[in-house]
Order: C-alpha cells, then sequence, then structure tokens
C-alpha cells in the first residue's frame, strides 16, 4: 500500500494549487481525481464562458455604436466561437495531470472512497494511506424534481453545444442563467428564462439587479417570473413543453440552472468520521472537518463564502499552510468581488448599506457616453468616517472597476484620499473622486 504525507481528492484549481505548495515544502503528494483534470472552472467553467462571452463583448459594442461608425450588427456566430474555444479546453486535462507529475506527484486516475480516516480505496482495488487529506471535489449542477427531469440540460451541455438552436429556455435566475442567456442572445437565439419567484439575482440589489432584466427584456430576451415549472414534455417534432399552472412554452432546448450542490457524497465520508450538511462538509474556522486529519476547500464546504475560483485559491493556500505548521490562525477572507457577466456587467463588493450611500445613474458621463452604453448605475457606500465600504456596479466595465473598489475598501479610503491619487484618464478610475 502507497503511503503518502498528504492526498489531495480533486483535480480542480484548489486542490492542484494545494499539491504544489506541499510539494514545494517536501511533501510527498498524491492527486486524485475521477474526471476531468482541471476541474469545472477551466474545462467546462468561467474559462470556456469568458471565451463566449468575449464575442458577446464586441457585439455589444457594435450594437451601441451602431450608426455611429457601424451600420451592420452580425449576431455571434456560434460555431466558430465554440471550435474558437476548444483552443483553450482541450488541453487542460492532459497538461494538468502531466504538470502533477512532471514536478513529482502522484497522479490517481478513479473514483475514491474512504475506508478510514487515513485511508481511501480507488476503483475499489487500490488502497493509499496518508497523514492528512484534503478533499477538493467542487459542486456539480442540481436539477429540478419534476417529470421530464431528464429533458434538462446543465451549463456544461450548454458550452459542449455544437449549433445552438433557435430557441432556448433557461429555467433560474441567478448568474449562471443570466450568463447563458447572454451568451444565447448574442448568436440570435430566442431565449427565454423562467423563475419561479419575481427576485432574479436575490444576492443582488433589487433595482440593479431589475435594471439588467430591462436591459436584456429590451434586447429580446423573454423573461417569466412566478412560474413554477411542473413538468417537461417530449412533443412529437422533437420539441420540449414547460409546463406550469396556467403556463406552458414550447422550445428546441431546456437548460436547468436552478442552483449546484457538493460532490461529498460519493466518498463515504462517513467512515472517516466527517460530517457533511446540505452545503457540503462542515468545517472549522481552519478548514478543517470534523476528522482532524481531513481538511475541505472549494465549492464543497459548507461556508457562507461565495463558491469562486479565486475563493478556493485563496483556501487552498491557506490549508496548505496550515497542514505545514506554517500558520495557527484562523482563515481571514479578504473583500470578494463578485460578477455577473450579463449585457451588460453586474458587480458587487463589500457592504450594501451604511451611514451613507450614493447612487448615482453615470449613462451621461464621458466614460460612458462615449461608447453609447444604454444605462449606467454605481452605488457607493460610505461609513460614518465617509470611507468606502461597499459598492454595486451595472456597466460595461464593472467587471474592471469592481477591483479598483475592493482595493479602495480595503485600504479604507475616504474622498479626501481619492482626490490625492492621479489616474489615467478618461477612465473610468479617474471618475472615482467623483462617485463618492
Amino acid at each position: 500500500m502507497e503511503k503518502f504525507n498528504t492526498i489531495i481528492i480533486g483535480a480542480g484549481p484548489a486542490g492542484l494549487a494545494a499539491a504544489y505548495d506541499l510539494k514545494a515544502a517536501g511533501q510527498t503528494v498524491a492527486v486524485i481525481e475521477n474526471n476531468l483534470w482541471g476541474g469545472t472552472c477551466p474545462n467546462r467553467g468561467c474559462d470556456p464562458k469568458k471565451v463566449f462571452l468575449s464575442g458577446v463583448e464586441a457585439r455589444d459594442k457594435m450594437m451601441q455604436l451602431q450608426d455611429k461608425g457601424f451600420s451592420d450588427v452580425p449576431f455571434v456566430n456560434w460555431k466558430e466561437l465554440e471550435q474558437f474555444k476548444e483552443k483553450f479546453t482541450d488541453p487542460v486535462s492532459k497538461g494538468s495531470r502531466d504538470g502533477i507529475v512532471g514536478a513529482g506527484m502522484t497522479a490517481i486516475d478513479g473514483q475514491p472512497k474512504f475506508i478510514s480516516e487515513d485511508e481511501v480505496v480507488v476503483n475499489g482495488t487500490d488502497h493509499y494511506q496518508a497523514q492528512h487529506f484534503i478533499l477538493a471535489t467542487g459542486q456539480r449542477p442540481s436539477y429540478l424534481n419534476i417529470p421530464g427531469k431528464e429533458q434538462l440540460l446543465s451549463s456544461t451541455d450548454f458550452l459542449s453545444l455544437k449549433k445552438m438552436p433557435a430557441d432556448i429556455t433557461i429555467i433560474g435566475a441567478g448568474y449562471i442563467a443570466f450568463e447563458l442567456a447572454t451568451i444565447a442572445n448574442a448568436t440570435g437565439a430566442k431565449v427565454h428564462i423562467i423563475h419561479h419567484n419575481n427576485h432574479p439575482l436575490k444576492e443582488f440589489n433589487e433595482e440593479y439587479a431589475l435594471e439588467l432584466v430591462k436591459q436584456l427584456e429590451n434586447k429580446g430576451v423573454d423573461f417569466n417570473f412566478n412560474v413554477d415549472t411542473q413538468a417537461i414534455d417530449v412533443t412529437k417534432d422533437g420539441q420540449y413543453t414547460i409546463k406550469a399552472a396556467g403556463f406552458e412554452l414550447t422550445t428546441d432546448l431546456v437548460i436547468g440552472a436552478t442552483g449546484r450542490i457538493p460532490n461529498d457524497d460519493f466518498l463515504d465520508l462517513e467512515k472517516a468520521n466527517v460530517k457533511v450538511d446540505r452545503h457540503g462538509v462542515i468545517v472549522n474556522d481552519h478548514l478543517q472537518s470534523s476528522s482532524s486529519k481531513i481538511y475541505a476547500i472549494g465549492d464543497v464546504i459548507s461556508t457562507k463564502e461565495p463558491k469562486l475560483t479565486p475563493v478556493a485559491g485563496f483556501e487552498a493556500s491557506y490549508v496548505s499552510q496550515v497542514i505545514l505548521g506554517q500558520t495557527t490562525v484562523a482563515i481571514d477572507y479578504p473583500l470578494i468581488p463578485t460578477v455577473v457577466y450579463g449585457s451588460p456587467k453586474l458587480a458587487k463588493v463589500g457592504a450594501q448599506e451604511g451611514a451613507r450611500v450614493v447612487d448615482q445613474d453615470v449613462t451621461s458621463w464621458f466614460t460612458y457616453s462615449h461608447t453609447n452604453e444604454a444605462r449606467a448605475m454605481i452605488r457607493i457606500v460610505l461609513n460614518d468616517r465617509s470611507e468606502i465600504i461597499g459598492a454595486t456596479l451595472l456597466t460595461g466595465n464593472a467587471d474592471s472597476l469592481i477591483n479598483l473598489l475592493t482595493l479602495a475598501i480595503k485600504n479604507h479610503m475616504t474622498h479626501a484620499d481619492v482626490l490625492k491619487e492621479i489616474f489615467a484618464y478618461p477612465t473610468a478610475a479617474s471618475d472615482l473622486e467623483y462617485l463618492i
């Protein structure tokens, strides 16, 4: 039986980051993966999604400048962009596995199950022991438990489509639903979003979320709120009919975007004395499970932090330090900005309420008017010392500006502090002094 200092289960960004940190410190490390090496983000998540969104962004700019330099605005060519995406995704799995082997670690392919707190068996035959384990198994899509649920495709399926249908329906109204709708709409497909209540993007300021809905509606996306899907039927023509009380919609394809669930149910964790809840592996403030030998990081853990790749990477670095004895302090998360890559983009960071809130429609400002944005909105939250403590943005450049505001919050900046800085002009950063 092979023995290691640490075995990592899951070869996504978090698991791989921890593996390299531990190996660099002199540990013997094995990584076990039962699917694609590299994990969700580079294979079938954020990275391929951003490739598709590059086409959306280019088309948006042309739409905004139609009759102001551009006469025709073509739809995104899905087939060509999908082929371009494969340039990034195809090498990931092999490259990730080869990297582990090349660094002198052991790469193990297969399905692991715990036998005890310090031993796993892979594929029912091969046994491995370790002083510590790190669970980095991520999440997977959850599906509505309704008649016809087998007809639902996932975001993974969407990003791998070889042809975009003429009519597509997405069930759910979280960030994944909005991003997939944005991409499909840019290809010329008729897009429907169905949601069981009237609170899309519930983690965001309602006014800003509804403004994003309005802008997507103006681009042709059909929103159906307060529709609780009850069944999906297949028609004789090979289409799908979505049924709810007083509602029917026939479409070419149905995507389920109703949340994600942790990949913690195939590991026999009870044999390792690891406790879970419906949100994932229960961990303490050192990301240690109920077993002192087993840690968990990334999307599989039951915490309130956003399930994002940079968060998982931060946790990987922290757990590596804990295992190596380099720290004993509890994990302390920095500010975490979140972005919905819609059209336009919606972003937030920090507090959403404070001693003073400055909401501004900045559509007429040169930063946004020179590209003819339909509407741009920025909300800055201040404390009683006039320090920036939060922000919400709805603009085409929200994904960049939110990072600048994150740093401003971290450094407790006030209006006076901003005035001491010189930013490139004219840019979104140079507008900062007028936003507070």
